[in-house]
């Protein structure tokens, strides 16, 4: 099967086009009329819906920001009632505040179908085994490839993540057919079966892996490639637009973007004026159908560029390419996300630290590592028993895990003994060579 709905996934430009100013003005409309938050914004910017009178007059909308998710922490952006809801989902904040997000049923059904297209569109169907190897929960990775494949036909392999030498095994007893993971974790599972003696190319029916959550390169996508025979599609969403969202296609030449679910814009980070086809900056996304949490010109700090060219594959809607890194200075660690801001809020809670620290980004094998190097207040400290010193790095560690939900290796240095900058710090070092 090529297409899960062809009528939608090859309708020409300019039909898109107006169906999504049809649903702009009734996303407008219904934030204006029922929404504090937007109607707010919307005075402040002197824009009433009756001024979006074509679907380029989306720039008189004002932009939504992260920052107003964690102000009106947990649910102050939702519209309608908790009668109206039937699923949460939860992630990690920049200030400790995890991003609540509610789902309505119709809200849970756009999600899968636009999961399903992406799938159907790299070649997936009914008769596929797709086994999800993302974490299963609060986060919407697990759950999100999980139904899309359902909603395609698809029988589904919920193995979450870890317990590696037991999801090999799974693979080959299920004879599994495609695999949804982070790419560091297919590089894990790549090693991990070579230890085993198993060849995926060989000894299992595995040959594509939908891979995302974390950043990766053209060169990794090579690299699994060719030391697995699998072939490799990237997929990208965020938990505020409802997680893993859309994929690429066949062409392996950008990520779809639905055209009747979102409307893509492309910034200049700095001025905010729109770009081109083809030319880098910011992404911002309206959800033109999302109910509980409704989200207009977000602006979610991803660098990317975008085509409207037709693709190969037939398929007519918005492309972006790959993400070539964030605005602001996130982290993505093992599909978590992590600010340096976390870090510090954990590590200024520690009576006994200094206020200097230094984080390095490295990648041991195929998984990501983070050392974090932190100046003691005193070197007094160092004169300490030993057991204190340990001690103090242990609940520095278990201070950190529990902020950023990643285990992170803890290295405690003297005073003045990290470098100091004029202006702005550079605390994070990225070794990592994807």
């Amino acid at each position: 099967m090529k297409y899960l709905d062809p009528r939608i996934e090859e309708m020409p430009r300019t039909e898109i086009e107006a169906l999504q100013f049809k649903l702009l003005k009734t996303l407008v409309y219904r934030l204006y009329s029922f929404s504090d938050f937007y109607r707010s914004r919307m005075k402040e910017h002197n824009v009433h819906p009756d001024d979006i009178r074509s679907l380029d007059d989306i720039v008189k909308l004002p932009f939504m920001y992260k920052k107003d998710l964690r102000d009106n922490y947990p649910d102050g952006m939702f519209i309608g009632g908790q009668e109206d809801l039937v699923r949460y989902h939860v992630s990690s904040g920049t200030t400790g505040k995890p991003t609540v997000v509610g789902y309505t049923h119709r809200d849970l059904e756009n999600w899968a179908i636009s999961v399903a297209r992406g799938l159907t569109s790299i070649g997936l169907g009914r008769r596929d085994v797709l086994q999800v190897s993302y974490g299963y929960g609060l986060f919407t990775g697990g759950l999100g490839l999980h139904y899309g494949a359902e909603r395609m036909g698809a029988t589904v392999v919920p193995a979450s993540v870890g317990n590696t030498e037991r999801q090999i095994e799974l693979i080959q007893d299920l004879r599994v057919t495609a695999i949804a993971c982070t790419p560091s974790y297919m590089l894990h599972l790549s090693e991990v079966a070579e230890k085993m003696g198993v060849s995926f190319e060989r000894d299992t029916r595995l040959r594509t892996a939908v891979l995302g959550a974390e950043p990766w390169s053209e060169k990794m996508r090579a690299r699994i490639e060719g030391s697995t025979g699998i072939k490799a599609y990237d997929i990208y969403g965020t938990s505020e637009l409802s997680g893993p969202l859309f994929t690429e296609c066949s062409e392996q030449n950008g990520i779809h973007i639905w055209g009747d679910l979102a409307y893509v814009e492309v910034i200049d980070p700095e001025t905010g004026e729109r770009l081109g086809p083809g030319e880098k900056g910011e992404l911002v996304i309206t959800m033109l159908q999302k109910e509980a949490l409704p989200m207009m010109r977000y602006r979610i700090g991803d660098i990317t560029s975008f085509e409207d060219s037709v693709c190969g594959c037939g398929r007519s809607h918005v492309r972006i390419s790959r993400i070539q890194g964030r605005v602001d200075d996130m982290l993505i660690i093992r599909g978590i996300n992590v600010f340096p801001s976390q870090i510090e809020h954990a590590l200024m809670s520690v009576p006994e630290l200094g206020e200097h620290f230094q984080i390095v980004v490295d990648r041991k094998g195929a998984l990501d590592t983070m050392l974090v190097r932190v100046e003691l207040k005193s070197a007094q400290l160092f004169s300490d028993k030993l057991d204190d010193l340990i001690r103090l790095k242990n609940k520095v560690a278990h201070q950190l895990r529990n902020n950023l939900n990643v285990a992170v290796d803890v290295e405690l240095v003297s005073p003045e003994t990290l470098t100091r900058f004029e202006g702005k710090a550079k605390r994070v070092i990225d070794r990592r060579v994807l």
